[in-house]
């Protein structure tokens, strides 16, 4: 395998095994998501031996020292020949604490309500809800209307 003294990070990211494909390593450095030296950087941008590269990949950001470039997928087990794992053990804490906490991260208003919100948008909608709706005569449906502008 050619040794070369510098490499895209988007194909880095991907030839290391830190993205599963070489599209989702591009997307991440779009989206600002990786950095070099504390830069974010493009997909383009050449990696060299010896800087440090840091993932964000929420809910913590990784750091590698880059030991040896390569532009081509390799196997799990050549890995730690081209990286090594800087990353402060603060952040694998940050992991085992939200996985102890059991709490997910769920934004209001994304996915399916659950079953408790389901019952209150019920309640909100029923017509005993509001205490009923008058009937005042007055019928919404405008479709009948149609055939007395024939005559």
């Amino acid at each position: 395998m050619p040794k070369k003294e510098e490499v895209r990070i988007d194909k880095f990211l991907w030839a290391t095994r830190l993205f599963k494909t070489r599209t989702v390593a591009t997307e991440a450095c779009k989206k600002g998501r990786v950095a070099v030296g504390g830069t974010t950087v493009k997909p383009s941008h050449p990696v060299q031996t010896g800087e440090i590269i840091e993932v964000r990949k929420p809910p913590i950001t990784y750091s590698f020292r880059v030991l040896a470039l390569a532009e081509n997928r390799m196997g799990a087990k050549l890995v730690p020949q081209y990286l090594e794992n800087i990353t402060p053990p603060e952040q694998y804490e940050l992991i085992e604490m939200i996985r102890l906490s059991g709490f997910v991260n769920r934004s209001k208003g994304m996915g399916r309500p659950t079953k408790r919100e389901g019952r209150e948008l019920k309640k909100f909608t029923d017509e005993s809800y509001f205490g009923g709706i008058p009937d005042d005569g007055f019928d919404f449906d405008f479709d009948d209307s149609d055939d007395d502008l024939d005559s």
